[in-house]
């Protein structure tokens, strides 16, 4: 029985295995994966019994892999609340880059497209950035520039783009309400106040200024702003959060299953520091005591 730890943590281990052998030649083998075990964001979250929605690790591995498409499909909604209906996501590639090689990339905590080809970015922000306006505005180009098709024939017409901004600090903008949560930014004219183009928008979501109890939740927008930025502190599941929805996060959200990774980690420490030489037998036999490894566990 598969411990449901999912296909993005696969891949990450998949990945992880490969730097891993590089690093074996380089005699920094030891040292690589203590690291990258405390990056994955492992060994702080036992401590907790869920992971934290706040990091990088939990808000990908909650919003940013297809077998949890129906929980961003449901945060998204509650955030729309009937303006903008998403019944369905793709998920596309989160690593953009630009038309050489040279160019700056763009890496996106969340990246999909929806039914009707509109795209979104939903980034979690979870320290304060002084240019973060420059950097939503600099990402917002990459799902504009990647639909103009190659060849002479276009119209020039373009799909919707979203780029969603939820941040665990205040922005302290000037244009914002500052009683407000949510801000939602359009181009517009600045004499009539009306909006100009309606197809490029940028939510903000200032997590860090939401602060109803549990007692004070009404809507669905409202229960999910209070798991982003709690989820991590509970130690059960409150009666408020009680939505069929919320079955998969906290389902997902369990630390239990990162329990088994950590085991895995400190397992790959002892492969390694049982081996002895750095030639190719020694490598093949290392690579094939983790696959029995990842068997034992599941993975």
């Amino acid at each position: 029985m598969r411990f449901g730890v999912g296909e993005g943590i696969n891949q990450l281990f998949s990945n992880f295995l490969g730097k891993t052998l590089a690093c074996f030649k380089r005699k920094s083998y030891l040292c690589f994966i203590k690291r990258n075990i405390n990056n994955l964001g492992i060994m702080k979250q036992v401590e907790e019994r869920y992971i934290s929605l706040l990091t990088d690790f939990g808000f990908k591995r909650i919003f940013g892999s297809a077998p949890n498409k129906d929980l961003l499909i449901c945060f998204l909604n509650s955030l729309f609340n009937g303006r903008q209906v998403v019944k369905d996501v793709k998920y596309l590639n989160p690593e953009n880059v630009g038309d050489i090689y040279t160019d700056r990339k763009a890496i996106f905590d969340v990246y999909c497209e929806g039914a009707n080809g509109e795209k979104f970015i939903v980034e979690m922000q979870n320290a304060y950035q002084t240019y973060f306006k420059d950097r939503a505005l600099f990402y917002s180009t990459f799902p504009i520039r990647e639909q103009a098709p190659k060849g002479s024939e276009w119209d020039f017409k373009l799909n919707h783009v979203y780029t969603i901004a939820l941040l665990n600090f205040n922005m302290n903008e000037d244009a914002f309400n500052k009683e407000e949560i949510r801000h939602h930014v359009q181009l517009c004219d600045t004499a009539t106040h009306k909006i100009f183009y309606d197809k490029l928008e940028f939510i903000y979501v200032e997590i860090a200024k939401f602060n109803k109890s549990l007692d004070e939740l009404e809507t669905l927008y409202d229960k999910w702003l209070y798991a982003l930025k709690n989820l991590y502190k509970l130690t059960q599941r409150p009666k408020a959060l009680c939505d069929k929805v919320f079955d998969r996060l906290f389902e997902e959200a369990d630390t239990a299953a990162y329990q088994k990774l950590v085991q895995l980690g400190d397992s790959l420490v002892g492969l390694i520091r049982r081996s002895k030489g750095r030639d190719n037998k020694t490598l093949a036999a290392f690579a094939e005591a983790l696959r029995k490894v990842m068997e034992k566990f599941e993975i």
